[in-house]
């Protein structure tokens, strides 16, 4: 019974740290955010404070503030954007603006070809540009976790 219990909480300590790590990887990318994302992302993970208070400061409901923090969490663990900043001499200015946009941010195409006052198709040939620019940097990050993994 006290070999069950001692295999246990090493499980949960280990799911903690990486946690804890998690966690700690996200804060240090919050500085890539501007503006209201910034501001509700500092809110909820460096002062702690709860949706329905951060709902109550900002007028938004509680389930919408939800889901920002949740997609922009998401976005900000997934790493593309990161790997854009990590390869930007292959890209413009416009080009990164582009991608922190749709990759970090998830605006949409359509809002994006709005602000950078471009039509849709060239949003479109840009951030398929992108993409497949980042394929093999992606691919081969993929593969060194796997052989990492393996080992």
């Amino acid at each position: 019974m006290n070999k069950i219990r001692e295999d246990s909480s090493e499980a949960a300590l280990k799911i903690k740290n990486e946690y804890r790590n998690r966690v700690d990887l996200l804060r240090s990318r919050l500085c890539m955010l501007s503006g209201e994302y910034k501001l509700l992302m500092t809110m909820y993970w460096e002062n702690g404070i709860s949706l329905r208070q951060i709902s109550r400061l900002t007028g938004i409901s509680r389930v919408r503030i939800t889901r920002r923090i949740h997609k922009l969490t998401a976005r900000l663990m997934d790493g593309k954007y990161i790997t854009c900043l990590r390869n930007r001499s292959r890209f413009t200015k416009r080009e990164m603006d582009i991608a922190k946009d749709y990759f970090l941010l998830g605006i949409s195409m359509r809002e994006i070809a709005e602000k950078q006052e471009w039509s849709y198709y060239q949003v479109r040939k840009t951030l398929l540009k992108i993409q497949r620019l980042l394929e093999p940097v992606i691919s081969e990050s993929t593969a060194s976790k796997l052989d990492d993994y393996k080992n």
